[in-house]
């Protein structure tokens, strides 16, 4: 626990004028951001008696170990930047709204050269326009069934629409209208994407033009005595009443708005949002958050706009946002919104008529499902810590281990050793920060130097980030540390590409997947590097047991043991992490085989070379004889099989098949990934 008064800069030296401040622990790692008009007066408050702080204003000082600021202009450029450094460096001590569960939504794909309708989870993407969010995927895909008869716009997959192009045979949509089937070019993709537009703007609540455009084309149709083509108007209208009614009318037809309602208690808080479009709740979320820094409703309200709007532009921020407490920059955050909008953005809170009634029921939203979160999540916040204090008592340790790191080999047969390492905190996964290991083969499959090889590795990238993070203080001294950061010194807590670094924070608990000899590897490697605060174990799995450093007897935890429960799920992460990436290394190779310059020989028979053999090494020391015992294999095959691998070069640096691009060994063979970020 740090003293506050250690860190706190010097009188004088922190600006009077707005600007975006981090508070960082010993290990340089950002635990909290945040915005003030004047820097002045707000770091100032956190500097005073510790007993006068709110006790987890005061648990957040007494972790910190230093704290930084960066001025700025106006305060619509500090919530601007609060906001990216929040999402860049996750702050533990910042209020963070998760979704209590994952949303379907509609997705329109605009960015393709023909328009798909799909259901998307997740993240959104450029390019995409969204509708909902919904509350089951079922719900969407009932709604797009009645519209494609109006609007028959594709919402085949990629592989299915380059199949139809290739056969010219459209899918059974195509051939029942609900398709226009641009695949065999039925339409110009001009026409289709005018389809995708059109679907679009009906989703977005201007339903009455079409309505009004269809009973007008029926009439006409009518009049002209084309009774069948009225008929299918009369049917297409009804469609788009039916898929209109499954959206409440609950304001006027014009009436585009977020309504986004708050309840909470001294620890958590919910909060739910209805997306009302053309005067119709067109979507529903609910979001939940441990209420981790001082913050009142206000402030709730502030950061959840933040996150709703941090991504969104265009039409997805509404003319009208209602809320049940305005923020404290109130100015700040309305002009923020309006330029994500594009054009002015009203937020206020109701009072009075259809929307405050509207609000109210949003409001019982929020408390029952704050009610049913706490229901489902008090044993769990118990469970967690009482694992966790399990694990501390078995092992030995002074304290619970909040982040624990896990390390697994895989391989085939020697072949492909690759390593995985998987990270909790505070007994919850943190998939962020999981990372993957090339490790070079050893003769007889040797487990042991492959975990001594991958935890050096590990702990050496510690080493040198931290020792370059103490090179970066010391030039700088104070002013580095406590003073404004100036445009040319590096943030030594992100990498050359701004991303958070990837081996800056030690664990206090190493796990392996072994017995006593891994346990033991582990243990000598972190003793090479001079590294003692760092507790290991090892989780064996056929009787379970937990082995420790220097102990000829295992610990036995009961079976009934939450802690034994939540090293076996670490255990288990790590096992399934490891193995997923030693298929996709295979993969790779089966790939890429020479093999591949065999005419005629197929994936299949590739593969049944590989079982036979057990190995493309293995293979090539093959006799011509021997390559014949394998079943559907002749000699001309066989002679041909045994002439490509003689002809085959030296294997090479590793290229990623689906890029192209060489994947450069680091330290020993690292190969970096994409999403997880990978070791």
């Amino acid at each position: 626990m740090a003293d506050p008064s250690s860190y706190r800069p010097k009188p004088g030296q922190i600006p009077d004028s707005p600007g975006v401040y981090k508070f960082r622990d010993e290990h340089r790692r950002v635990i909290y951001v945040g915005k003030a008009k004047s820097l002045r007066q707000r770091l100032a408050s956190y500097f005073q008696d510790l007993a006068g702080l709110h006790p987890r204003t005061r648990t957040m000082v007494t972790t910190a170990a230093s704290v930084e600021w960066t001025v700025v202009s106006t305060e619509v450029e500090a919530l601007q930047l609060e906001y990216s450094w929040i999402k860049e460096f996750d702050p533990r001590f910042n209020v963070k709204y998760r979704d209590d569960k994952s949303y379907p939504y509609l997705a329109v794909t605009l960015d393709e050269e023909f328009p798909r309708v799909q259901v998307m989870r997740g993240h959104k993407q450029k390019g995409v326009r969204y509708f909902g969010p919904y509350a089951h995927a079922w719900a969407i895909r009932e709604t797009v069934d009645l519209l494609l008869r109006v609007f028959p716009v594709r919402t085949c997959t990629s592989g299915v629409f380059k199949n139809a192009a290739r056969t010219g045979r459209p899918c059974l949509l195509g051939y029942i209208g609900k398709c226009s089937a641009p695949c065999v070019g039925r339409v110009t993709p001009e026409e289709h994407r005018e389809l995708a537009e059109e679907f679009c703007d009906f989703m977005a609540g201007r339903t009455g033009t079409y309505i009004r455009r269809l009973e007008k084309d029926m009439a006409a149709a009518a009049e002209e005595l084309e009774y069948e083509r009225a008929a299918r108007l009369r049917d297409d209208i009804e469609a788009l009443r039916r898929a209109m009614e499954k959206s409440a009318v609950v304001l006027a037809d014009a009436t585009d708005a977020d309504l986004i309602a708050v309840a909470e208690d001294e620890l958590e808080a919910a909060l739910q949002i209805f997306h009302v479009r053309g005067g119709r709740v067109r979507g529903q979320r609910g979001w939940v958050t441990d209420k981790v820094e001082a913050v009142d409703t206000a402030g709730l309200v502030e950061h959840a706009l933040q996150q709703l709007y941090g991504e969104e532009s265009g039409d997805a921020v509404p003319r009208e946002v209602l809320v049940p407490a305005l923020p404290e920059d109130l100015d700040a955050v309305t002009q923020w919104l309006s330029g994500r909008r594009g054009s002015q953005v009203s937020l206020r809170i109701p009072q009075r008529g259809d929307k405050k009634a509207l609000m109210e029921t949003v409001g019982r939203n929020a408390q029952q499902a704050l009610v049913l979160h706490k229901t489902k999540r008090a044993s769990d916040l118990t469970t967690r810590s009482r694992a966790l204090e399990e694990v501390a008592d078995a092992l030995g340790l002074d304290t619970a281990p909040l982040r624990i790191e896990c390390f697994d080999i895989s391989h085939l047969q020697g072949e492909d050793v690759v390593a995985s390492m998987v990270v909790f905190e505070d007994g919850l996964p943190r998939k962020s920060e999981y990372r993957r290991f090339q490790i070079k083969s050893f003769e007889g499959q040797d487990d042991v130097r492959s975990m001594h090889e991958v935890i050096s590795r590990r702990f050496r990238r510690y080493l040198a980030e931290k020792e370059k993070t103490g090179e970066w203080i010391g030039r700088n001294g104070a002013s580095g540390v406590n003073g404004e950061v100036p445009a040319e010194t590096p943030d030594t807590g992100t990498d050359e590409n701004g991303r958070p670094k990837k081996f800056a924070y030690p664990p206090q608990l190493v796990v392996v997947d072994g017995g006593k000899p891994q346990v033991a590897a582990a243990r000598r490697a972190l003793d090479e590097l001079g590294i003692d605060d760092v507790a290991v174990c090892g989780l064996a799995k056929r009787l379970e047991e937990v082995w420790l450093p220097d102990e000829d007897d295992p610990v036995v935890l009961p079976r009934t043991s939450e802690g034994l429960y939540l090293l076996q799920r670490v255990r288990d992460t790590a096992h399934d992490f490891a193995i997923r990436y030693q298929r996709t290394k295979r993969h790779k190779r089966l790939r890429t085989s020479p093999l591949d310059t065999v005419p005629g020989l197929g994936d299949a028979r590739k593969r049944a070379l590989i079982k036979h053999f057990g190995s493309v090494k293995r293979l090539r020391q093959a006799t011509i004889d021997q390559i014949c015992e394998v079943p559907g294999f002749g000699r001309k095959t066989a002679e041909a099989v045994a002439a490509a691998l003689a002809q085959a070069a030296p294997a090479g640096p590793a290229v990623n098949t689906a890029t192209g691009e060489i994947i450069e060994d680091d330290d020993g063979g690292t190969t970096h990934g994409r999403g997880s970020g990978h070791e």
